[in-house]
Order: structure tokens, then sequence, then C-alpha cells
């Protein structure tokens, strides 16, 4: 009586073990199918958009603002600087606050959390930003770091800029489900581990006194569903629109960081 349960088990184990071995390969043919969909038609170095930011003739010092983090927060898809997410929160920044916004972008194209630190120590000694904005997460997805190392690199990041008396807003991970160059169902395996970093990252985040904006639900749906104007040519990266509609979520928590009050004004093109 005991056979026929033995075979049946090993049989099963057997089947669940090539099934495994299946799925793995198939993900890692949908791997290679993604980035030739993608590719590197954007090149890896975003455009520079560093300076200071005014609305007219804005008096007063400028407000220094750092963004660090992976292409998203650099910029790339963008066509112009004035385009970029580091360019937008700084118009944004100089349109409520009535000051001058000094940009300083240390984000790297292809960073992962882990890169964070270096972003950090490459800063000139006494450099102090009035705010530091944090995007980074979909480089950790896609290289398969677990969602708890590089929350907790994350971590360190923001509880060393809190303990320089620095605000910090952390635009979590984005929703790589709505990356339609990727294939089903590594698509879906995407979206589930970029919702599970982006919730390990707000855990963090708040642990260490930082502002979270959980850009899945702020622009996920958006980016979903207009991924035409949304995405950048390579369709991975956003465009102008895509880095707008990002900035516009982003900025209420930054301009609370800086206690400015935000100025409502028509749609900026």
């Amino acid at each position: 009586m005991r056979r026929p349960v033995t075979v049946t088990a090993a049989s099963a184990i057997a089947l669940l073990g090539a099934g495994a071995v299946g799925l793995r390969t198939l993900i890692a043919r949908q791997a290679a199918i993604a980035r030739r969909r993608i590719g590197k038609p954007l090149g890896e170095q975003a455009l520079d958009a560093d300076r200071v930011w005014r609305r007219k003739k804005h008096p007063g010092p400028p407000v220094e603002l750092l963004l660090l983090g992976d292409s998203i927060a650099a910029g790339l898809g963008a066509a112009h600087r004035r385009d970029t997410l580091g360019a937008r929160l700084a118009k944004g920044i100089a349109r409520s606050a009535g000051r001058p916004v000094r940009l300083r972008t240390e984000a790297v194209v292809g960073s992962e959390t882990s890169a964070l630190v270096g972003q950090l120590a490459a800063l000139p000694e006494g450099y102090r930003p009035d705010a530091a904005v944090i995007v980074v997460g979909g480089n950790d997805v896609t290289h398969r770091i677990p969602a708890s190392r590089s929350a907790g690199q994350l971590e360190e990041i923001v509880r060393a800029l809190r303990g320089s008396g620095i605000p910090v807003v952390v635009g979590t991970c984005p929703d790589l489900g709505t990356l339609r160059a990727i294939p089903q169902p590594l698509r879906a395996l995407a979206a589930r581990s970029s919702r599970q970093l982006a919730a390990a990252q707000a855990a963090a985040v708040h642990r260490s006194g930082g502002r979270v904006v959980a850009l899945a639900r702020a622009v996920g749906p958006v980016f979903a569903e207009r991924p035409d104007e949304m995405f950048s040519v390579d369709r991975f990266h956003p465009s102008a629109l895509g880095y707008r509609r990002t900035a516009e979520a982003l900025l209420p928590a930054v301009l609370a960081a800086l206690k400015v009050a935000p100025v409502v004004v028509r749609a900026e093109r």
C-alpha cells in the first residue's frame, strides 16, 4: 500500500522540479526579449539640468535641491533639460516659494540602491541641501536584489540625511507592471516584485524620518492607461509628460518638507 503513494509523491516532486526549471527558462527568455525591445536608444547619460532655476525675477538666496537615485531621478528620456524630473521639481518649488532653486543631481543612470552611498560621498565638502529627493528601486527589481536588502540600504541613507537635519522625500519603486515591452508572465512577476519593494521602502523611510510618495499609486495608473504618451522612445523611461506627472506627484511632499505652501496654477506643458 505504501509503494504507489511513494511513487506518486516522487512523481509529483519530479514534475514540480521540471516545472520550476521550465519557468526559469521561460523567464530568462522573456528577460532577453525585453532587453532587446528596450535597448539603449537614449544612451546612458541624462541631460545636465543642474543650474539655478527661477520664475521671473525671484529674489533671495536659492533653495538648494538635491536629487539622488537612478535614471528617473537623473531625468533620462527627457528631450530637454527643462523636462527632467529635477528641473520640473525646481521650477515648481521656485513658483511656490518665490525664490530661485539651485538643482544638484547626483543620481546616476543604472544605479541600484547600493549606489546611494557613493552618490552622497561625491558631494562637495560643506554642501548642505535644503531638501533631498530620492527615486530608486527599478534596477533593484530588474537585478533581483532582495527587497529587504534594498530597503535597508535606503533606510541608512535617509537616516544619515535626516541626522544632518536635511528633509528627505522618497519616491518609492514605480510599478514595473506598466512596462508593456516586458512580456507576460515576466511583467506580472516584475509588478509583484516592484510592489513588494515599494512597501519595504515605505516602511524603511517612515522609520528613518523621511517622507514617502508611492509612485506606483500616484502615477502608475496613468502610465498604464496612456503608455504612448507617458513613456519615451525606449518604452521604459518617462517622456517629458511622464516626468511632468511624476514631478506633480512628488512636489506636494517636497513643498511640505520645505514648509512652503503650494501655489495652484494652470497646468504647465
